[in-house]
């Protein structure tokens, strides 16, 4: 009798455990369809990604809730997507280095409109009747920090330690390396301090200094 009784209790926590982790996992995509998922890998429940099998996210990274992507992305190693991102642009795409992050609310878009052209490129519309707009590539380097409501733009190419201020408007442009923008649209402030990054093992790790 105690037997059937232990038999019975496994499997009720059994069933349990398998409810929670249902639970637990996201509810607008299933995290199984991902191109690449490394590890420990942390999505919030209510991150919604409407191509997975277009996305690759490597180790370490951490996307925080409410954060939405539309479009293909290849994110590096240790990046932080912050709650409330928006990741859109059709057929284009975001790919982002290691240890970047994109702070609340920023808005990246890989495809947009003309606005200085009458154009249908929004997705409601029929295949056969869209025209105009552009996609192109974004790419985010390495130990780049994009501040709080930033908007970045098709064509977009933030090179390494780049940072910008909260706010800031970034257009198809040559920026400069370990550098601070702020303003609307995105202007050069500053060069940024690298004096303690120089003495860690991740700058002699991707810089090659011994």
């Amino acid at each position: 009798m105690v037997q059937y009784f232990l038999m019975d209790l496994n499997i009720l926590m059994f069933i349990t455990l398998m409810k929670y982790k249902k639970l637990m996992e996201n509810i607008f995509f299933d995290k199984s369809k991902l191109k690449y998922c490394g590890e420990n890998v942390i999505i919030g429940k209510t991150v919604r990604i409407r191509k997975p099998e277009e996305c690759s996210i490597g180790d370490g990274t951490i996307i925080d809730d409410f954060t939405y992507i539309s479009c293909a992305i290849d994110i590096g190693k240790n990046c932080h997507i912050a709650s409330n991102v928006t990741i859109s642009g059709g057929n284009g795409k975001l790919t982002m280095g290691d240890y970047s992050t994109l702070s609340n609310h920023c808005s990246v878009h890989s495809g947009s409109s003309d606005y200085s052209k009458v154009s249908i490129d929004i997705p409601s519309a029929p295949k056969e009747e869209q025209f105009g707009g552009e996609t192109k590539e974004i790419k985010i380097g390495n130990f780049v920090t994009v501040g709080a409501h930033s908007t970045i733009l098709p064509g977009c190419d933030l090179p390494d330690g780049f940072s910008c201020g909260a706010y800031t408007l970034l257009k198809e442009n040559e920026y400069k390396e370990f550098s601070l923008y702020i303003g609307i649209p995105a202007k050069f402030y500053s060069y940024r301090d690298v004096n303690d990054f120089m003495k860690t093992k991740l700058y002699k790790k991707y810089y090659g200094i011994k």
